[in-house]
């Protein structure tokens, strides 16, 4: 299969899965409906981000977008609510979840949800229509050149030991997801690919930490767990540094 079948074939796979996230999302008792739309959401961007300068492509990267600006609320009450229960905070878990019950229908048919599908639909013939759309030649060569520069943007990154570590931490994780999306052109190796997700996985852990700590100044019942937020925030940013000096050596060389 033409590399351009198999991304396009890839995009409906991933449509397919966001109707089931969706269906499962109206039934509202389905605890991983949210992150599973979410991923498939996440993994749509990605596989766009090459051609994200195509003027075809346009409607379905803003739908993507929003849909990700919708959800994100939602599933940080997941998270909390998650954390609530394991720290034996039953109460304020609950009431967490309590506001979920109704903010999953809600999502499932709101506007912003509809009009990805509505972008989905269409774009397959857009993107067919489009320079790339039929030179399996030229979107492999856009999809090399994409990978490779975020790798470097990357690594210039890591070296840089005043770049904000907020933005870092998104920066990785764009990274992650794009070489994700295209295994078979990344020049990221297995071990590579590892520590960059050991790098997420810290940056993440000490981001939750972070903003659960300044959630706790406005919301009293979680002023219990703000110490062990702070602890857990300040080792995780240590582990997170350590994790990026491993992950240097795989990525590539800017003077290079």
């Amino acid at each position: 299969m033409a590399f351009t079948d198999d991304y396009v074939a890839t995009i409906l796979r991933l449509q397919v899965t966001l109707w089931g996230a969706r269906a499962r999302l109206r039934e509202g008792s389905d605890a991983d409906a949210l992150h599973d739309l979410r991923i498939a959401v996440r993994r749509l961007r990605s596989l766009l981000v090459p051609v994200r300068k195509l003027t075809e492509m346009a409607p379905l990267r803003e739908a993507a977008a929003e849909v990700g600006r919708l959800t994100t609320p939602s599933r940080d009450l997941e998270v909390m609510a998650g954390e609530l229960n394991d720290r034996g905070l039953d109460e304020a878990a609950a009431h967490r979840l309590g506001k979920l019950e109704a903010e999953y229908p809600r999502i499932a048919a709101s506007p912003t949800l509809v009009a990805l599908f509505s972008a989905l639909d269409q774009w397959p013939e857009r993107f067919r229509a489009s320079p790339l759309g039929d030179d399996p030649k030229a979107l492999t060569r856009t999809v090399v050149k994409s990978l490779d520069k975020h790798l470097t943007k990357l690594r210039q990154a890591v070296e840089d030991p005043t770049f904000d570590r907020h933005q870092l931490r998104i920066l990785v994780k764009r990274t992650r997801y794009l070489t994700e999306a295209f295994p078979q052109l990344s020049p990221l190796s297995a071990k590579g690919a590892k520590a960059l997700k050991a790098v997420q996985a810290a940056l993440g852990s000490w981001h939750d930490h972070h903003q659960w700590c300044l959630k706790g100044e406005s919301e009293p019942d979680l002023q219990p767990l703000r110490p062990l937020w702070e602890q857990a925030s300040t080792a995780e940013l240590a582990q997170a540094e350590v994790a990026l000096g491993e992950l240097k050596a795989f990525l590539p060389d800017p003077a290079g």
